[in-house]
């Protein structure tokens, strides 16, 4: 008897530890991927060298798996758009016989910044129909290598390419996009790791169709700007019921910047459209130049519960006014149920370098740029003046000096691998 009691324990802890992956997408081809691979035929005794190899002949439920190492894409590129509703699973060993994705096998989707090669759509973008679910679980998106810095100190981000030196533009694009159309579509992102990404909305953006449902779960999303994670729907009926429905639970959000150095959008943990239903628990929201969860678009449907807010500039949450945590249950205009919410701080296991260039960094406003810029009077201005047109201000040298600078995978990885107080993402 009590070898079966064990046996049962050793069976319920090995489906704990598996990739869970709808039971439609099972009925697809298995294909594995390794930076020692070769070719195009992709099985787990002969893999392919990288995720492009094979995008071509994926279809609906087909699952790719990928051993732990630093990939490119092909020349480099940087990016992988897939057509299907595929799934994608990292974190292997060479041979595939075991998993550790934030540990001795991470599966690490990366790039250059090549102006003849590079690419700056998503690192790696889905888009599927509902049919087969769709899995992205044990993949780390770093962005720092397709990133143009100013200075190869490799701090401040650059938005504009520069092809006499070879220089594309920093990715204003996701690290996951995920854009699932029809009805009644699934979605599963788990156990992956977002940083370095640009963009000005989500770092993980996942938009879904009418009755759609997203679970995302475990995920640590850091030093990105925009919106750590974007909710989004792209059906927007009258039916409360048949809104996209989002879990977004225990994952781990710290420093999200504004879109640029004078943005006003972008730098917030969480941000969701209007017609969706929205649950949050358990989640760490830290550190956004604006604030933990923004709900500008007015959500009726968005429950929080159980989360810790900290560290944000502005505002812990925000609707129709900017509000602190302790106050989103009395005055939070558009939130269905919002309890156990505190802002306690945590103890981050940082890398000092990176925290004190963070601490140091110049944060400007709109009105600081706007007071220092001057009306020269240059032969263009008194032109101008002379047919009755405004004349145009100096160029203004503000800047932030420091925003968006590299992190480094295993720095990033550090802040991820313990809960707090049951909160935020763990090692998987």
């Amino acid at each position: 008897m009590k070898t079966i009691q064990k046996l049962t324990i050793i069976i319920a802890i090995l489906l704990i530890s598996m990739p869970i992956i709808n039971a439609q997408s099972t009925k697809g081809n298995n294909y594995y991927i390794s930076t020692s691979g070769k070719g195009r035929t992709a099985s787990k005794e002969q893999p392919a060298k990288d995720l492009a190899a094979v995008i071509m002949k994926l279809k609906a439920g087909d699952v790719v798996h990928i051993a732990g190492g630093i990939y490119k894409s092909k020349s480099g590129r940087g990016s992988d758009v897939i057509g299907v509703s595929a799934s994608i699973i990292g974190g292997y060993s060479p041979d595939f016989s075991s998993r550790d994705p934030w540990g001795k096998h991470k599966t690490i989707l990366t790039g250059t910044n090549d102006y003849n090669s590079g690419l700056t759509t998503s690192r790696l973008r889905i888009n599927g129909r509902a049919g087969a679910a769709v899995l992205v679980d044990g993949i780390i998106i770093d962005n720092g290598l397709r990133n143009r810095y100013k200075t190869n100190k490799h701090q401040l981000i650059l938005r504009k390419a520069n092809a006499s030196k070879g220089e594309n533009p920093s990715p204003e694009t996701p690290g996951i996009k995920i854009l699932m159309k029809g009805v009644g579509a699934e979605v599963t992102v788990k156990n992956c790791v977002i940083m370095n990404t640009a963009p000005t909305q989500g770092a993980l953006d996942v938009q879904l169709g009418k009755d759609g449902k997203a679970t995302i779960l475990n995920n640590l999303i850091v030093n990105n700007t925009g919106e750590g994670i974007m909710a989004k729907t792209n059906w927007h009926g009258d039916t409360q019921e048949n809104y996209a429905t989002y879990l977004i639970e225990n994952n781990t959000i710290l420093f999200n910047w504004k879109h640029d150095a004078i943005a006003s959008f972008g730098g917030n943990s969480l941000m969701m459209d209007t017609s969706v239903n929205l649950t949050a628990n358990n989640n760490i929201f830290g550190f956004a130049d604006f604030g933990g969860v923004n709900n500008i678009k007015k959500c009726k449907n968005l429950v929080l519960n159980n989360n810790n807010f900290f560290g944000h500039k502005k505002y812990d949450f925000f609707d129709t006014s900017a509000i602190n945590v302790s106050e989103m249950e009395d005055y939070a205009d558009y939130l269905a149920d919002g309890s156990n919410n505190v802002s306690e701080s945590i103890s981050l296991d940082m890398n000092s370098d990176w925290a004190t260039l963070y601490s140091a960094r110049k944060d400007i406003s709109r009105a600081e740029v706007d007071a220092s810029s001057t009306v020269s009077n240059s032969a263009e201005n008194q032109i101008r003046g002379i047919l009755g047109l405004n004349k145009q201000g100096s160029t203004v040298s503000l800047d932030a000096s420091i925003w968006l600078h590299q992190m480094q995978v295993e720095d990033a990885i550090k802040l991820g691998l313990l809960q707090y107080n049951r909160r935020g993402c763990q090692k998987p």
